[in-house]
C-alpha cells in the first residue's frame, strides 16, 4: 500500500520490540531463504534503507506495457461471492468453526470516486480519509488488482482447511469500504483472525515484506489493548511462514530487518476488536519486487504463506 492517505502515512523510525519472530526467523532463514541468498549473491537489491513516499494516482494507471503472467496462469480462486460480507462455504477440516476475514487493500473502483474516498472518518486517535487508490508497479499493475487476487487464492486455501472466509470487498461495490467499515466487518463477524493484504509503494531499491502490528491504543472509539498480544502472535506466524514459502526477505527499509512494524496510526487496526494484522507483500515500485508481485506463481506462494501463518495461529 502507498504510505499516503488514511492508513498510509510513513511509519515512525523506531526500533520495534524484538520478539519470538527473531528466533523463528533464525530457524527459518538458513533453509527457507537459501534460494534468496543465492539470488542476492548474483544480483540482489542494494542496501538503500531509506523509506520513500509513493505517489498515489488520482486516475487509473496506464495499461502495462509488459503484461504479467496472469494470462498464462489461471487464478486459483473461485468466482467473487457478490457481497463483501457474505461467508464463503466452509468444508470439513481442522479450521471448522473458525472465521477468517481477509481484507484486500483498496478497491479497483476507488479511482473513479475521489470525493467519496477523501471523506474523513473517525479512526479513534484522529480523523483520516475513507480510503486511498493504493499504488501500482511502474508498468501499471495496480495494488488493488494484486490484493484481490491474493485474497481469492487465500480464500480457496483456507476454505479447504474448513474455515468460514469473508472478504471485506470483492470488487462488488463502487468504492471502499472505508477503513472504519473494514474494521467493523471483522468485528461484526467475530473473526478469529483478520489479515489486510497490501503491497507497498516505496522507492526503488527498497525491497522485501513487512507485517504491521497494532500498537496499544485507547482513544475515542479505539481500544486495541486486548488484541495487541494475539495480533503480535498472528503477525509473527504470518511473517515466519511468508519467509518459508515465498523465500522473500524481511523489508530492508522498515522494521530493522525483523519483518515486523508496530503502528498506532492505522484505522483498520485501531478500530479492530479482534486479532488483526496488515502485510505489505513487497514494494511495487522496485523492479525486482515487482517481478514477483506480477507473477501468478509467486502470488500463489504469497497466499499460501499468509494462509499457513493464519492456520498456525488458529491451531495454536
Amino acid at each position: 500500500m502507498s504510505y499516503v492517505g488514511p492508513d498510509f502515512e510513513p511509519p515512525q523510525n523506531r526500533r520495534p520490540r524484538r520478539g519470538p519472530l527473531t528466533v523463528a526467523l533464525a530457524a527459518l532463514v538458513p533453509g527457507a531463504l537459501l534460494g534468496w541468498l543465492v539470488y542476492e549473491t548474483v544480483g540482489g537489491p542494494g542496501d538503500d534503507g531509506g523509506s520513500g513516499q509513493a505517489t498515489v494516482r488520482s486516475s487509473p494507471p496506464a495499461a502495462s506495457s509488459t503484461p504479467s503472467d496472469d494470462a498464462k496462469e489461471p487464478s486459483a480462486s473461485p468466482e467473487p461471492t457478490g457481497t463483501s460480507s457474505a461467508s464463503a462455504p466452509a468444508a470439513s477440516g481442522p479450521l471448522k468453526g473458525k472465521v477468517v476475514v481477509i481484507d484486500p487493500g483498496h478497491n479497483p473502483g476507488n479511482f473513479q470516486h475521489a470525493s467519496e474516498i477523501n471523506r474523513q472518518v473517525d479512526i479513534g486517535t484522529n480523523r483520516k480519509e475513507c480510503d486511498t487508490t493504493g499504488t501500482s508497479t511502474n508498468d501499471g499493475y495496480t495494488e488493488a488488482k494484486f490484493t484481490l487476487d491474493v485474497a481469492h487464492r487465500m480464500r480457496t486455501l483456507l476454505q479447504k482447511q474448513g474455515a468460514t472466509v469473508k472478504l471485506t470487498q470483492d470488487a462488488d461495490r463502487p468504492y471502499g469500504p472505508c477503513v472504519d467499515e473494514r474494521a467493523r466487518i471483522g468485528n461484526e463477524a467475530k473473526a478469529d483472525a483478520v489479515v489486510s493484504v497490501h503491497a507497498d509503494g516505496s522507492g526503488a531499491g527498497n525491497r522485501g515484506f513487512h507485517v504491521i502490528l497494532p500498537g496499544a491504543v485507547k482513544a475515542g472509539a479505539a481500544d486495541t489493548r486486548a488484541i495487541v498480544g494475539p495480533s503480535r502472535d498472528l503477525g509473527e506466524r504470518v511473517a515466519g511462514r511468508f519467509v518459508a514459502v515465498t523465500g522473500s526477505a524481511p523489508s530492508n527499509y522498515v522494521g530493522d530487518g525483523s519483518g515486523l512494524v508496530t503502528r498506532k496510526d492505522l484505522g483498520g487496526l485501531n478500530l479492530s476488536t479482534v486479532p488483526k494484522v496488515f502485510i505489505e507483500c513487497g514494494n511495487m515500485r522496485d523492479s525486482k519486487d515487482a517481478a514477483s508481485l506480477t507473477s501468478g506463481a509467486w502470488r500463489q506462494k504469497a497466499a499460501q504463506g499468509i494462509s499457513e501463518g493464519i492456520v498456525s495461529f488458529l491451531r495454536g
